[in-house]
């Protein structure tokens, strides 16, 4: 055979070679299922925003102990968002029949988190100049924040309390919160 017989040969194969190639891949683009995104487990109400259920920490009746309460908190982007809503809510006054153990008029300034995972709840000074004071008082405020961070956000493994920007070396006298504590369960009553 000579050259110019074979290269016509050569070009139709290598074009259906091509060409069955395309069909091949179209094909199978048209029967592969697109996959979905996973369902969230925050529910969206009509017309509201998306809300989770969140584990906030109050006083019991007789202000000797947390007591886990469950309520919507909005859903944020990330894990640091979602650390403001938490802080927020749990600012908020408490629902009946439990108490309030941050003092009112306090409010959320700013909430960081570090590599590690240790988060930073940076609040008002009505924290310090509004707490009744007492040393139980004092723990049962700490770890409502604390506990409240770390049980709704697994990659904050420590919290710490910072008063208008800066490390204190208490709330009310009692507890030192000049480091990340980790969460304590001992305060709480089921």
């Amino acid at each position: 055979m000579t050259s110019r017989r074979v290269l016509p040969i050569v070009i139709g194969v290598v074009a259906g070679a091509a060409l069955a190639w395309l069909a091949m891949s179209s094909l199978q683009r048209a029967i592969t299922p697109r996959a979905t995104p996973p369902p969230t487990s925050a529910a969206t109400p009509p017309g509201g925003t998306a809300h989770i259920t969140a584990t906030l920490f109050y006083a019991s009746e007789d202000g000797l102990a947390l007591v886990p309460v469950r309520r919507e908190v909005p859903l944020a982007d990330g894990v640091v968002a979602q650390g403001r809503q938490i802080i927020a809510a749990e600012l908020q006054p408490a629902p009946a029949p439990y108490l309030s153990v941050i003092p009112a008029g306090t409010t959320l300034r700013a909430f960081y988190l570090t590599e590690r995972g240790d988060a930073f709840i940076d609040v008002s000074s009505q924290i310090t100049s509004a707490h009744p004071g007492g040393t139980t008082t004092e723990l049962l405020t700490v770890y409502a924040l604390i506990n409240a961070v770390t049980a709704n956000l697994p990659a904050v493994q420590r919290v710490q309390i910072l008063v208008d920007g800066h490390e204190v070396d208490t709330i009310a006298g009692h507890v030192d919160v000049r480091r990340p504590l980790r969460r304590d369960a001992s305060l709480v009553r089921q």
